[in-house]
């Protein structure tokens, strides 16, 4: 079985949970893949034009492997009026012939990790082929406006043609059981073998850190980093990663914003972390969200204080893991984050079960 997947980030960015589905696919089947980079599905917006404070320089994806063909399709950024897929459509002309050739060569499935018009299209035109909509995030949630409603019916048509739909939270699963009979949970993981490289990190006793990896956007709760930095003076609180949304007011002196690096480095960062944050605003964006930081945390032995949102909710008494319901929380999380006793042989054994391999695996996605 080959596979044809509708990416929503490009391929020449960091590996992703798009970037694990087709390296575990191909890894099982042995059988070739084509990538279709994602393209405006929005109106442009002025915040498009504004360059992150901390700008990334994490190495990326490059060119693709053998067994990977990689399309990027391009398009007008129109899709929200009706009949843009027609415009844009004279676009896709030559990459529709690819796809269609590509699916005569055997077998194949329809993987769409974004909705779109494209998206859609493909579903219409590859009825033959088996089909699945990954929902991994909210995606009408981070539109606005008339894209925000057009992106909305287009996910619901899309949900209601594939065979089976993939959700990475138990928010997202309990949304789309509305609308289709066939939705399996398929959370978040990590890359064991990115892990595993992570050598013993020198951890200073003195300066207890509590550490930070991602993006810095609208769902960051500066509040929280700030109530947590002023209750903790004796501590450091290390933010790394892209900055788009700047902090509210002066940060405490004992916060520290560092650029964005890669996957490698950041892993070798978080080893260095007493703690490892996830401070993250409870809305309608984060509501469905399932941090990979998470995962990545708790294989790396670090106890994790998060605020309340999305599957982190779920995970209130679990060892290690602290949730703050309010600002005021963070001090008292932040004493039993730091007396937490950690063993070697429960983080390696968490790293093994949250493998993307064994969520994909779970998922059932492939013929007998």
């Amino acid at each position: 079985m080959r596979l044809v997947y509708l990416s929503p980030v490009p391929w020449e960015s960091f590996a992703q949970r798009p970037h694990k589905f087709v390296e575990w696919f191909h890894g099982r089947t042995g059988e070739p893949v084509l990538w279709v980079d994602p393209y405006p599905t929005r109106f442009p917006h002025w915040r498009d034009l504004r360059p992150s404070r901390l700008s990334a320089s994490a190495s990326p994806h490059t060119s693709p492997p053998t067994w990977l063909t990689l399309l990027k399709p391009g398009g007008l950024p129109i899709e929200p009026i009706p009949g843009s897929g027609w415009v844009n459509g004279l676009m896709w002309q030559g990459h529709m012939r690819t796809i269609g050739d590509f699916v005569t060569g055997g077998r194949t499935l329809l993987a769409i990790g974004k909705p779109s018009v494209l998206a859609l299209e493909l579903l219409k035109r590859l009825r033959d082929c088996s089909s699945l909509y990954d929902a991994m995030d909210d995606f009408p949630a981070f539109y606005a406006g008339i894209s925000r409603f057009a992106l909305m019916r287009r996910e619901r048509e899309i949900a209601q043609r594939v065979d089976v739909i993939l959700a990475s939270s138990s928010a997202l699963k309990s949304r789309w059981m509305d609308f289709h009979k066939d939705v399996r949970l398929v959370h978040n993981a990590l890359d064991l073998s990115a892990i595993r490289s992570v050598g013993p990190a020198s951890i200073s006793s003195e300066k207890k850190v509590f550490g930070y990896v991602g993006t810095i956007a609208s769902w960051f709760d500066w509040d929280w980093v700030c109530a947590l930095a002023e209750a903790r003076p004796d501590g450091a609180i290390r933010l790394i990663g892209p900055v788009f949304q700047p902090p509210p007011r002066k940060l405490p002196g004992n916060v520290h914003l560092m650029p964005a690096c890669g996957h490698a480095e950041a892993l070798k960062a978080m080893a260095e972390f007493h703690v490892g944050l996830i401070p993250f605003k409870k809305n309608a964006l984060t509501a469905s969200v399932d941090p990979i930081k998470y995962y990545e945390y708790r294989a790396l032995g670090l106890p994790v204080i998060s605020t309340d949102f999305g599957e982190m909710s779920l995970r209130t008494g679990e060892r290690g893991v602290f949730i703050t319901q309010s600002v005021s929380d963070a001090p008292a999380m932040a004493d039993s984050a730091i007396q937490f006793c950690g063993d070697a042989g429960d983080a390696s054994a968490f790293a093994i079960q949250n493998t993307w391999e064994a969520r994909f695996d779970a998922a059932n996605l492939l013929p007998c």
